[in-house]
């Protein structure tokens, strides 16, 4: 079931995505960046204001788990009668303010950050919208109580951390598979799949955000290539490969799928050689 869903009107997204160019921002060390990111959340989220209000909504629905089935509908039915009552005018002038703000002060590119939890807050922002079917309704609101009763930790995308003995054969693994046959990108990538085990994931989250960015870029400037344009077969596996980049941004990640974006890379490489 297909719905229209405008990320940059949910607050819930806005939130997350600042949160995720903070963490880079540490990360990287560039502290004016960070600075000003939080300057912006403090701002924006501040205790009082309608987007913290907001924010509080989704997450109430997002972040609960291992709750009694008829608990998780009465909650779902109050949240979505507290959502009613906001005023929406003012909602949508403050949200357009944050916006404005971030590509003022950051740059839009924080709106392409990684957003684990995008599903789940993608369908709390279509049950919110008040002219949507009943029919469709409820079937979003299944889905949403699906993640709310489920036990911690079962949730899609939760990665769990491993001890120090398996980190370490598993990087064993790699370095006497692919030592000397790979790409430097490629390298840099298994680097961080290696070290996601030892953070739950923060540094692959973080560089796969601008490597997945990367690669649809130039696969989308390959279209306009004369030898891709003409070929109608190239043309469409183009397409389809940027189809799966876009579907890695929002779907657990493994060795399968870390493989196959190692193969992307490859094609990459190609494309500019």
């Amino acid at each position: 079931m297909k719905l229209k869903h405008n990320k940059k009107r949910n607050t819930a997204f806005l939130y997350e995505s600042l949160v995720r160019e903070l963490t880079k921002a540490v990360l990287s060390k560039n502290t004016e960046r960070k600075a000003t990111i939080t300057s912006l959340i403090k701002e924006h989220f501040k205790k009082g204001e309608i987007l913290a209000q907001d924010l509080e909504c989704y997450r109430s629905l997002s972040e609960t788990d291992s709750m009694e089935p008829y608990t998780a509908e009465k909650l779902i039915c109050e949240i979505r009668n507290i959502r009613s009552q906001m005023d929406k005018k003012k909602l949508f002038s403050r949200q357009t303010r944050l916006i404005n703000d971030v590509n003022k002060k950051l740059s839009d590119k924080v709106f392409s950050n990684f957003v684990p939890n995008y599903r789940s807050l993608a369908t709390i922002y279509q049950i919110f919208d008040s002219e949507l079917p009943v029919k469709k309704r409820v079937i979003l609101e299944q889905n949403i109580l699906a993640g709310m009763v489920s036990l911690k930790g079962e949730k899609e995308g939760t990665m769990k951390p491993i001890d120090n003995v398996v980190f370490k054969t598993f990087s064993k693994k790699f370095n006497e598979q692919y030592s000397g046959s790979l790409l430097e990108e490629q390298k840099e990538l298994l680097k961080h799949y290696i070290f996601s085990f030892s953070d739950n994931g923060l540094s692959l989250k973080v560089y796969l955000n601008e490597e997945l960015g990367r690669l649809k870029t130039r696969l989308v400037s390959s279209l306009r290539e004369e030898d891709v344009e003409n070929d109608e077969e190239m043309t469409s596996k183009t397409r389809n490969i940027i189809s799966m980049l876009e579907e890695y941004t929002q779907n657990k990640l493994d060795e399968k799928v870390i493989k196959k974006i190692m193969k992307i890379q490859g094609l990459v490489q190609e494309l500019d050689s």
